[in-house]
């Protein structure tokens, strides 16, 4: 049996039909549309309404879709809800309590070794965390035992130190740890939280 070219035995004539959604097809010309599709005016042999399609149908979503996508992009839609059970942002204290953070004395009115001397003499400094947004400073009531200032030179301003005390913020108890370099009065610090005692 030899192998036939269907289209070229088809000599039946064909006429573009196109539907609601603006999607084509052929269909016999002498034969009635099928329900729904009507004629866009092109008729011919089976190759020639195929190519006459392929140049008008160059988008292949229904025109609902297409419709709707559009008013997507005009109105996009909100951006969904932060799920209440979901992760939670984390808050300053959990930030500040991870790793160790650039940190500096806060004085007033200007940064001086005597002043940070004598704000250490009244046991409560101040220590500003320089990475958060605008910065976070906090008055530190010093736990004198836990601070080592052997190696400070008040006098030369040279040498290191190591301050922790406690505070509240944002109403949890914590500790401020930190080793500053007496030249700059700068250095790293973290929180951290301190366990409720019985009775608090």
């Amino acid at each position: 049996m030899s192998w036939r070219d269907p289209d070229r035995e088809d000599t039946t004539i064909y006429k573009v039909v196109v539907n609601h959604e603006e999607q084509y097809s052929i269909w016999p010309e002498y034969q009635d549309n099928p329900l729904g599709w009507k004629d866009v005016g092109k008729v011919g042999s089976k190759p020639e309404c195929l190519a006459y399609i392929r140049e008008v149908w160059t988008d292949m979503r229904p025109l609902s879709l297409r419709k709707k996508m559009g008013e997507m992009v005009k109105n996009p839609a909100p951006p969904p809800l932060p799920d209440p059970n979901g992760p939670r942002e984390k808050t300053l204290v959990d930030r500040l309590c991870e790793g160790d953070h650039p940190v500096e004395v806060g004085l007033r009115p200007e940064r001086t070794v005597t002043l940070f001397k004598a704000a250490i003499d009244r046991n409560y400094v101040h220590i500003k965390f320089t990475n958060t947004r605008g910065g976070t400073e906090l008055g530190v009531r010093l736990d004198r035992e836990a601070c080592d200032f052997n190696e400070a030179d008040f006098e030369n301003c040279t040498g290191k130190l190591h301050v922790e005390g406690g505070l509240t913020l944002d109403y949890v108890k914590v500790r401020l740890i930190a080793d500053l370099d007496l030249p700059t009065l700068e250095g790293k610090g973290h929180l951290m939280k301190v366990a409720a005692e019985a009775g608090d």
